[in-house]
């Protein structure tokens, strides 16, 4: 570790051979939090409006489809998902009584539970994918956040081609 007290008489220390820890700023922080809750709700009701699908569900779904054998240990899905496992449980729930998943138990462990995705389970999500899809990009390209200068350079990142 080497000190630069070369500025004005301060001295700050500078890392050699590593690259300095860059500091956040708690304003874009909070502008991408906003920008995230936004977003997040124009998913939430596009989903729901046209395919009668939460957004939880359509990502759980999501999961489950590009899963090896379309199943998911519940724990994993919850930790893929960021819910706990009572959460994960009222979410699957609701997707059985739709016919969307089934479970399934673990025949190495009895005790582990393995959510399954169904036919219907696949067809929703495959049908629910373009509103997602267009519900994204149109919310991520609203005037007032590709104007917002903290949010532009994100936004340009994302909605690159």
């Amino acid at each position: 570790m080497t000190t630069d007290t070369t500025t004005a008489g301060t001295s700050a220390a500078a890392p050699t051979g590593e690259a300095a820890a860059a500091t956040v700023d708690p304003a874009k922080w909070d502008a991408l939090i906003t920008l995230h809750a936004r977003v997040e709700h124009d998913l939430e009701r596009a989903l729901k409006r046209t395919h009668n699908l939460g957004l939880s569900e359509y990502r759980a779904l999501c999961h489950l489809s590009t899963a090896h054998d379309g199943e998911l240990r519940m724990q994993e899905l919850a930790a893929r998902l960021g819910l706990n496992q009572s959460s994960v449980s009222r979410l699957v729930a609701r997707l059985e009584a739709d016919d969307l998943t089934r479970r399934d138990l673990c025949p190495a462990d009895r005790r582990g539970v393995y959510t399954v995705i169904t036919d219907a389970g696949r067809t929703r999500q495959s049908e629910a994918a373009p509103t997602y899809t267009s519900t994204l990009t149109e919310s991520l390209n609203t005037a007032t956040h590709t104007a917002d200068p903290t949010l532009a350079p994100l936004l340009t990142v994302l909605l690159a081609p």
